[in-house]
């Protein structure tokens, strides 16, 4: 991973998902804390490191039910949150030009309350603010998942400590 404007980081956190209970537990204590709503998550891996299972999993436990499907081919997957709260999943895997973003209208998403993850952050450089919280996934030789959790913010750090 790359990163060409790396802002600070304010708090840090490495954690072992040993299994996909363990990703689905700390969705759940990230679901549970305050701040959540209104979070900009972003998640680094490569193919197949359990992105968007991660992303199913707080989805769930924020109350959303029926299909959470990947946007990798429509780059965005909105929800509505118990109480109304807007959520968008975003896959930019697919862009090659970050200007793709703008013609989408994915500014005014970005900008407008509510909870926002994006898969591949890195292919829409300069269009994503500064997440709240990064998290970096690594499948290790036995497929268990090592994360580094950053976070950039006071939100991330309220989140990421509880």
């Amino acid at each position: 991973m790359t990163l060409a404007h790396h802002p600070p980081i304010l708090g840090t956190q490495q954690l072992h998902w040993p299994d996909e209970g363990a990703c689905a537990a700390f969705a759940q204590a990230l679901a549970a804390r305050p701040g959540i709503h209104d979070a900009l998550i972003e998640l680094h891996g490569p193919l197949g490191a359990g992105k968007t299972s991660f992303v199913r999993h707080l989805l769930r436990a924020l109350g959303i039910t029926g299909r959470i499907k990947s946007p990798t081919y429509a780059v965005m997957e909105p929800y509505e949150l118990p109480g109304g709260t807007p959520a968008a999943h975003f896959d930019f895997y697919r862009f090659s030009d970050p200007r793709e973003g703008l013609d989408a209208g994915l500014r005014d998403v970005l900008a407008a309350p509510g909870l926002k993850i994006a898969e591949w952050p890195d292919h829409a450089a300069g269009l994503l603010p500064v997440p709240d919280l990064r998290l970096v996934i690594a499948v290790a030789d036995d497929e268990s998942r090592d994360v580094h959790v950053d976070a950039m913010t006071p939100r991330g750090v309220a989140l990421l400590h509880g």
